[in-house]
């Protein structure tokens, strides 16, 4: 039997994407330090979880004396709520490259527990930083004697130029129609559902391989927490970077406003209750530092999902060392 077949250890593949990995942290720390952002560190574990109802946070509990705070901890799902406050104390430009984790996503593209570079910049909004994430990518991708072509589109247009629909526009029913042959419950579904539906089923499938897309300016509804802007209709200053058909970044003109951001905190959790869903607790630290934040974009890019463009692969598993079922 071949050793490297076995799950006691590394696949090939997984190990010739270690070696990758490596090479790729070297040059993401060379290309922010060549632009003065600074590389931090955050907590791991925080008393408060992730209130987006499409993601499930792991939590834990702590056993030690109750003067160390809330026994209760939630494994990050992203480093963004300490590095908002780290912005907020006059960091300034920063970063983190690190490991997040998220409960219930396994299978070929996910992993429980994966790495995520997240960066902010001061005083830049969300398009410039959709700049500067396309200008890492493409430098990831010489790495490996690569290139792509690149595009860019709002999110209005993605939609009218693919399908012939405007999303801010369209009934429920006209954005059924082109899943028509999909099998899909959608009783409980809203339009934004609908939406994200189209995109993974009809519109992010289409990328070539060798094109990096970028679509910004998202519905207002889409907004997690990102500021919106009035136009109309009002769109949420948002921008997702896609390397052939998979999504790698999603990025925000970051939202400063806290009596807005508790609002959807509150939304999130009440969307969590109709769904049955335990309801997270907030992050009150967050809600206290967000006046004092400056104006900033903000985006989090999947390393894996970067590792996997540059492989070639569509499996998760190529280029982590040991996947979940083996860990």
């Amino acid at each position: 039997m071949d050793s490297l077949a076995s799950p006691t250890v590394a696949s090939a593949a997984a190990l010739v994407s270690l070696k990758t990995r490596a090479r790729l942290y070297a040059q993401i720390r060379a290309f922010f330090a060549e632009r003065n952002v600074l590389e931090v560190e955050t907590p791991i574990l925080s008393q408060a979880g992730n209130t987006e109802p499409n993601i499930e946070s792991f939590s834990t509990q702590f056993s030690g004396h109750s003067d160390a705070g809330l026994a209760e901890r939630w494994l990050r799902t992203s480093p963004e709520f300490p590095l908002k406050r780290l912005l907020a104390a006059g960091i300034g430009d920063c970063y983190e490259l690190g490991r997040v984790f998220r409960n219930g996503e396994a299978g070929r593209r996910h992993n429980p527990e994966f790495t995520m570079l997240e960066w902010y910049r001061v005083g830049w909004d969300h398009r410039r930083l959709m700049d500067e994430t396309c200008t890492l990518v493409k430098a990831a991708l010489e790495q490996v004697g690569r290139q792509a072509t690149v595009v860019q589109k709002s999110y209005r247009d993605w939609f009218v130029d693919e399908l012939d629909l405007d999303p801010f526009a369209a009934s429920i029913a006209e954005l059924q129609s082109p899943l028509a042959d999909v099998r899909i419950d959608g009783d409980a579904l809203s339009r934004d559902d609908w939406l994200d539906l189209l995109v993974t089923h009809r519109l992010q499938p289409s990328f070539p391989h060798d094109r990096i897309s970028l679509v910004h300016d998202f519905p207002a509804s889409q907004c997690a927490l990102a500021k919106i802007r009035e136009d109309d209709p009002p769109v949420a200053e948002r921008f997702e970077l896609y390397l052939g058909p998979h999504e790698l970044a999603n990025g925000y003109h970051e939202l400063t406003d806290a009596v807005e951001q508790r609002a959807r905190f509150d939304r999130d959790n009440a969307r969590r209750r109709s769904r049955g869903q335990r309801e997270v607790p907030i992050d009150r630290w967050l809600l206290d530092a967000l006046p004092a934040m400056p104006d900033c974009a903000g985006v989090a890019l999947g390393i894996e999902r970067l590792l996997m463009g540059l492989a070639g692969s569509d499996a998760i598993a190529d280029v982590i060392a040991f996947p979940f079922d083996q860990a």
